[in-house]
């Protein structure tokens, strides 16, 4: 997550509803000085933070979070471990012998 590139586009859309970083932390309670580091991409923000401040900024996560979320090998690796974490050994193995089979198809393609 670019939390730097997070922060510019909350600071694009406070900025075109002018309001200043004390009436929009005010609005999604939070502190203004939090509202800075969010904006500076110093701090990240719980969901529930995120879900109140596009709420407020009448947009949507998906676009509030388009060009933050990289799809780097790390980035798809570790949504990959969070789906499989909390899943029994046994799913677990099941889950790579279904990987395994979906690549090997690939590579008949080629």
């Amino acid at each position: 997550m670019d939390y730097s590139k997070l922060g510019k586009r909350i600071r694009e859309e406070r900025k075109k509803l002018n309001l200043t970083q004390a009436q929009l932390a005010e609005a999604i309670d939070i502190s203004d000085t939090y509202m800075g580091a969010i904006e500076r991409g110093e701090r990240s923000l719980t969901l529930d933070t995120l879900v109140r401040l596009v709420e407020r900024l009448g947009v949507t996560v998906d676009y509030m979070l388009s060009d933050s979320v990289s799809d780097s090998d790390s980035n798809i690796m570790n949504q990959i471990k969070q789906v499989i974490d909390n899943q029994p050994l046994e799913r677990k193995q099941m889950a790579v012998n279904v990987l395994r089979t979906i690549f090997s198809y690939f590579e008949g393609d080629s």
